[in-house]
């Protein structure tokens, strides 16, 4: 039986990628972002995968908005079987060249975001005691770095939050399940329209995977939701580890490098478009598509195959025991 999934962010990157995914399997997908040509793309590649579309235009920092969507996409498509919280927007400063304003805009839509996204969904799915809500997380949500603070604030709440929701739901011997799938470095298009404050381009820091490994990662744990946490790419694996083991020494590491390797060796335009207050994708600039600029450098697999029984996984229980033995 296909499913009804709703995915926010869905107009690029991951959550593109993630659509384009659950669509090959014949799913009902509900497309959630600001932007409308990239929705409206997005919408395109699920119809023409075998999947029905859905375009749902809302800002998840609007509580309103996230429900208003929710309604909509059972109206149009049935119960929710699946949510996935994508969406997410950043800002590449040092700290304190980040204003108060921005600093609100970051946490309201990658927080509060996955927070909205997330009591929308168990709005529908608890009555029905069914249902999965996936959070798309990241290996700074446990190792922050610097020029990034906001998104790494934020990242870590999502973490601190999901585990107490999930809690409560064990306390209530619920079936609905929450779990996060934490992310590498991946090739999005976020580093083409983030709010940059640094002289060159942001990019990535390698090892960079395509957004296509982190979606079939997403669909994984939409289908096998009883873990907590699962990571992906061998350098979210050795990031977490590494700063259980030796933080202090960790920090002096990206206190020495962090910076520099956060970007390019070309100059960056002060007044490039950014995606912080405004989509980029409404004022000209087209649908952007699930891939940034860094194709020739990502890898289309993870290296974890051998760690574990999918390609692109390794299960919360295995860094335990890893954490264990060292």
């Amino acid at each position: 039986m296909s499913q009804t999934v709703v995915i926010t962010g869905a107009s690029a990157g991951i959550g593109r990628a993630t659509a384009r995914l659950f669509a090959r399997k014949g799913a009902r997908v509900a497309l959630l972002a600001r932007g409308e040509a990239g929705l409206e793309a997005a919408a395109a590649d699920v119809t023409r995968l075998g999947g029905k579309a859905l375009v749902l235009p809302a800002d998840v920092a609007d509580h309103a908005q996230v429900e208003a969507a929710a309604i909509a996409a059972e109206e149009a498509f049935g119960p929710i079987d699946v949510w996935v919280n994508a969406a997410f927007t950043s800002v590449f400063a040092p700290f304190t060249r980040i204003t108060p304003e921005e600093y609100e805009r970051v946490t309201a839509v990658t927080y509060l975001g996955c927070v909205h996204g997330t009591r929308a969904a168990l709005r529908r799915m608890l009555p029905r005691d069914a249902g999965t809500v996936v959070q798309v997380g990241s290996a700074l949500g446990y190792r922050s770095v610097p020029l990034q603070s906001a998104y790494c604030g934020a990242k870590h709440a999502v973490n601190g939050f999901t585990s107490a929701v999930r809690t409560e739901l064990l306390a209530r011997h619920s079936r609905v399940r929450v779990t996060v799938v934490q992310m590498p470095a991946v090739n999005t298009p976020q580093f083409s329209w983030v709010l940059s404050r640094l002289p060159n381009r942001p990019q990535p820091v390698p090892p960079i995977y395509q957004p296509e490994v982190a979606a079939r990662a997403v669909v994984h744990a939409a289908r096998h939701p009883r873990r907590k946490q699962y990571y992906v790419g061998a350098s979210t694996l050795a990031t977490i580890l590494a700063d259980k083991a030796a933080p202090a020494l960790l920090d002096r590491y990206l206190a020495r490098t962090g910076i520099s390797s956060q970007q390019t060796d070309e100059q960056d335009r002060a007044d490039r478009p950014h995606n912080l207050w405004q989509p980029v994708d409404d004022a000209g600039g087209g649908d952007f598509g699930a891939h940034g600029a860094f194709d020739e450098r990502s890898h289309a697999h993870s290296p974890q195959a051998a760690l574990g029984r999918h390609p692109a996984l390794l299960p919360a229980a295995a860094l335990l025991a890893a954490g264990a033995a060292a």
